[in-house]
């Protein structure tokens, strides 16, 4: 299940301005395996990417959206066929994974017309062993506890933990926000997301790792961080050395 896949050059409606990655892709669209489906949180540029959207319709693949995205990737080339929108607590199935649409705290929009025309969401992936919620893009909410209590507990999380400043609080998590949303959904091991690709704050690009190692060792919270591009195993999680 490849989750909001961003392979072009800049999170940016042109690719020659807007912020550009601070590292390359981890690989190519063409060298990806057999995907079961792919699933999107909401439309903003740094998730929904319309070169790597139309290059994923080759591979005739189910799209999972929430509620109004399923229209970009129709125009894209997406077949209606393929793609599946939902309202929050509304799941489909895929292979013996249940994807359940989950609810955030965001905004959406891609012009100046759009905004929040269509839904943002987090997301639950529940299979016969192993449960993962995704925060997607999300300010602290108290009902990230109903998460928790009817999808978990979630053997990963992966929490949003970058791009955040104390005025954007309602709509972006920081590390110590992100550590409570984990505790809240009744998460085991965190895997902290939506840092150091690409420069959308005004913090240095490696502070959300600082804090969240410090504030992960001090509340007892296992994390695993491999190295950009890298696998690791979730009984093997740990902070890799190189961070």
């Amino acid at each position: 299940i490849l989750i909001d896949p961003v392979l072009s050059e800049r999170a940016s409606p042109f690719q020659w301005m807007g912020p550009a990655r601070f590292h390359p892709a981890p690989l190519p669209v063409s060298a990806l395996p057999k995907l079961d489906a792919v699933v999107i949180s909401h439309d903003h540029y740094d998730h929904l990417d319309m070169t790597t959207i139309s290059a994923l319709t080759k591979a005739s693949v189910p799209f999972v959206v929430p509620l109004g995205v399923g229209a970009h990737l129709e125009s894209w080339g997406v077949p209606a066929t393929d793609i599946h929108e939902l309202e929050w607590w509304q799941e489909v199935t895929v292979g013996d994974v249940r994807v359940v649409c989950t609810p955030a705290r965001h905004f959406s929009g891609r012009g100046l017309t759009d905004r929040n025309r269509t839904l943002w969401a987090s997301w639950a992936m529940v299979g016969p062993t192993r449960r993962v919620w995704y925060s997607g893009d999300t300010g602290a909410f108290p009902q990230a506890s109903d998460i928790g209590d009817r999808l978990g507990p979630f053997d990963l999380s992966m929490i949003e933990v970058g791009a955040y400043d104390p005025a954007w609080e309602s709509v972006h998590l920081g590390p110590d926000a992100a550590i409570k949303m984990h505790q809240q959904v009744r998460g085991k091991v965190m895997f902290p997301v939506h840092w150091g690709t690409f420069s959308l704050a005004p913090h240095r690009w490696d502070q959300p790792m600082v804090r969240l190692v410090e504030q992960g060792v001090f509340h007892g919270v296992e994390l695993l961080i491999p190295e950009a591009g890298k696998t690791m195993p979730l009984a093997n999680a740990h902070v890799a050395k190189f961070w």
